[in-house]
């Protein structure tokens, strides 16, 4: 099973509780998603905010504009420093999401994630990746900057 590691860090021009209390809320993803991942949120009453255990299902239309089911869990939360989503349903056949802020000292906000995931298919998966999939994590990862900046204006040092 192939394995890869992403790494994103962006500057946010924003305070970290700002910042914080937008990504942890399930209802701004689809702000941060491209919309031709045909993004929804499935899940019945979706509380404001994400706390460990908390399971939210989606719809998205990762490759081909096939719609596929996603299912992650929030399994780690440390208010106004991580969270952590893990796929349980989905078409990786592993994802792990580290969501990391820290303080910068003029105020703002340094945005880190870290993306660990193995796709389906063995080798299959590895070549679709070297391919595909690298290439989309990056397109969606560069819209979630844009957005960001959009949401707390650019960030200036």
């Amino acid at each position: 099973m192939a394995f890869y590691q992403k790494h994103q860090e962006q500057a946010v021009n924003g305070t970290l509780e700002e910042v914080w209390d937008f990504i942890s809320s399930p209802k701004n993803l689809k702000e941060i998603t491209p919309e031709y991942m045909g993004f929804d949120i499935t899940s019945k009453d979706t509380p404001e905010k994400m706390y460990p255990g908390m399971i939210i299902s989606y719809k998205v239309k990762p490759v081909a504009g096939i719609k596929t089911t996603w299912v992650t869990e929030i399994t780690q939360v440390v208010d106004k420093k991580y969270f952590v989503d893990e796929q349980r349903i989905g078409p990786y056949a592993m994802w792990h999401h580290q969501h990391i802020l820290e303080p910068l000292p003029n105020g703002k906000v340094l945005m880190k994630d870290i993306i660990s995931y193995s796709p389906p298919f063995g080798f299959l998966g590895a070549i679709a990746n070297s391919i595909l999939i690298k290439k989309k994590l990056n397109e969606i990862f560069d819209y979630r900057t844009k957005a960001v900046e959009k949401k707390f204006g650019t960030y200036v040092d």
